[in-house]
């Protein structure tokens, strides 16, 4: 029986997964599996340098697929008009989509003590589920429940009962509500609308704090492709003279409207409170598709690639305000002001109804 096993989606996740192992006792460190879901990121060379650190036992890529990718399981999204037979077609789906799963999941998950996966909604917990395999869930990005609780949102109307066929194992919901969800981590409950039992406030700033220079160093060899493009950033705002901010995109809305957010961004926050012109940077988010290379030329740019925390750890990194419109940016410590515009600001862009869920 090996020890660890995680399944990232995202850079973010593999962030916390170096985060958690970090914290543990020396002894125990570098018995861990790393799964990199190829589904919604592409990881570049992440997976040759983590190797190339020989820190995990082993590294794996997952070709996961999302439903769309089978086009047999078309018929049982057909809306039936009726709860029960939705229901019975929603079983069949849970276990078609699982066995279809199977084949793309590149390790036997039965051989692990422990199983994390940081986004149980998509197709590896539907197929932890069918397969009756224990897991611990883990928030998809910080205090994410907060802005959206998909197990609801994707489950609104009858949810309690919905939420009951869950527990008997026979549909699948996420964040912690399928049956073989051992439990689900999350950094703080106190910000949350609605509580599970199986959540697990497991706070994520001492885990940072922790951090060694050492394990520092670890991080930023394992993320960051290109030390001296961001090194030349941080000379950039030190040396310009000017008020520096940066931008942290996030994928919101069609491509035109995510163009006009930004450009209200680099009106709003182009000029520091004497009138002086600022100096914008900007950091794409990695499922950010917009080319803002190309619409900005003149604002340099941090990598979509590297964890917006790893920037802590670069030396002299000091950025004067950073704005985001829903990323949290509470582990940031590089910037004296830190704005998370939320859902007033998204109230211009698209209907209320799409973001501000249980009326938030």
């Amino acid at each position: 029986m090996k020890d660890r096993i995680y399944v990232c989606h995202t850079f973010y996740h593999v962030y916390i997964t170096f985060l958690k192992e970090l914290a543990l006792p020396k002894e125990e460190q570098g018995s861990a599996t790393l799964v990199l879901s190829l589904m919604s990121n592409n990881f570049g060379g992440l997976k040759a340098r983590i190797e190339a650190l020989g820190y995990f036992e082993d590294v794996l890529e997952y070709d996961e697929k999302r439903e769309e990718f089978f086009p047999e399981l078309t018929k049982y999204k057909v809306d039936r008009g009726n709860i029960v037979l939705n229901m019975l077609q929603r079983i069949s789906f849970t276990s078609k989509f699982a066995k279809l799963q199977e084949k793309f999941v590149p390790v036997e998950m039965r051989q692990y003590k422990d199983i994390y996966v940081y986004c149980d909604s998509d197709p590896i917990g539907v197929y932890l589920n069918k397969k009756k395999i224990s897991y611990h869930a883990v928030e998809d990005g910080l205090d994410c429940l907060k802005t959206l609780d998909s197990a609801r949102v994707t489950n609104k109307g009858h949810f309690e009962m919905k939420a009951k066929f869950a527990k008997l194992g026979l549909i699948h919901i996420e964040n912690g509500y399928s049956k073989y969800c051992i439990d689900m981590e999350v950094n703080d409950k106190s910000v949350l609308k609605y509580d599970n039992p199986k959540y697990k406030e497991v706070p994520r700033k001492p885990l940072y704090d922790r951090l060694s220079e050492d394990d520092k160093q670890l991080l930023l060899k394992a993320f960051v492709e290109d030390k001296e493009e961001i090194e030349e950033r941080i000379k950039q705002a030190k040396s310009s003279g000017q008020k520096t901010v940066l931008i942290l995109t996030d994928p919101l809305c069609d491509l035109d409207t995510r163009k006009r957010i930004t450009d209200d961004l680099m009106e709003m926050f182009g000029h520091d409170e004497e009138g002086s012109e600022t100096l914008i940077f900007i950091k794409p988010h990695p499922r950010d598709v917009l080319d803002y290379k190309k619409l900005y030329p003149d604002c340099p740019f941090f990598p979509s690639s590297v964890p917006m925390e790893i920037l802590n750890f670069f030396e002299g990194m000091h950025i004067d305000t950073v704005v985001s419109v829903y990323t949290e940016l509470a582990a940031i410590t590089f910037a004296e002001n830190k704005v998370r515009l939320g859902h007033d600001f998204m109230d211009k862009y698209e209907d209320p109804d799409v973001h501000r869920h249980f009326g938030t």
